[in-house]
């Protein structure tokens, strides 16, 4: 009677050790981020909100002269921009979105989802509200996210050293205040113009080309010889003579 007793206490105890590890396999990307959490583990062929933040965060990383797309959907392209972050930062590069990669995204934003060393306050010198642009403001904010994401990702391939930021949303007030172009892409968010901090301006031209921007100004053409402006827009237009681009 004994033995027929202990036996069905023993299988107990054995299931309740056993049930936490068994969930730890079933969410291994399990975590809490007070931006945002990824829940599962993402590859090729996966698609959905999570899969577009994630495009967000490895937007500067898309190969020389490219520009990946933020649609949700998990392609080649943002395979490889993966494995390129993944690379970036001495990780296991598979192209597999998990919990090594997440866990790096995490410590490289902030509350905010804005990269570590970037601010929704640099790009924007303009206003508060990112009203009066282009684009509404959510558009204009949004775009200005992925820019800072790309700035990230141009900053640690220059060795982490500091990018000055010298403005970047304008409304078409500001816009027509500083004589910007009508067609200025201040006026979407996406436009950001930099110093030549310690890297110095054509070290910054020629690696932004590495980042996802199709729009690159710099020394030699007309009023850029005091800085860099980097920006997105549909065809690619890159000049900067003097740096030989």
């Amino acid at each position: 009677m004994k033995l027929r007793f202990l036996l069905p206490v023993a299988a107990l105890l054995s299931a309740a050790v056993l049930a936490p590890a068994a969930t730890a396999q079933a969410d291994p990307v399990s975590a809490a981020d007070a931006c945002y959490t990824w829940n599962r583990t993402l590859s090729q062929g996966a698609s959905g909100e999570d899969v577009r933040q994630l495009q967000i965060r490895v937007a500067g990383y898309p190969g020389y002269g490219a520009v990946l797309g933020i649609d949700g959907q998990f392609g080649p392209a943002t395979k490889a921009a993966v494995t390129r972050f993944q690379q970036a930062y001495g990780l296991g590069a598979d192209g597999i979105a998990g919990s090594a990669t997440f866990a790096k995204i995490y410590a490289l934003q902030d509350d905010d989802c804005t990269p570590v060393n970037f601010s929704y306050d640099e790009l924007n010198n303009c206003n508060t509200t990112w009203a009066g642009g282009n684009v509404s403001a959510a558009t204009a904010r949004a775009n200005a996210l992925v820019s800072m994401w790309k700035l990230q990702a141009m900053r640690h391939a220059m060795g982490d050293r500091p990018i000055d930021v010298n403005g970047g949303f304008r409304s078409v007030a500001c816009n027509n205040a500083v004589g910007g172009a009508s067609g200025s892409r201040h006026l979407y968010g996406d436009a950001v113009d930099l110093g030549a901090g310690p890297q110095g301006f054509c070290a910054l031209a020629q690696q932004a080309r590495n980042h996802g921007f199709n729009e690159i100004l710099g020394p030699g053409y007309t009023g850029h010889n005091d800085h860099v402006h980097v920006a997105h827009k549909s065809s690619r237009f890159w000049s900067a003579p003097s740096c030989g681009i």
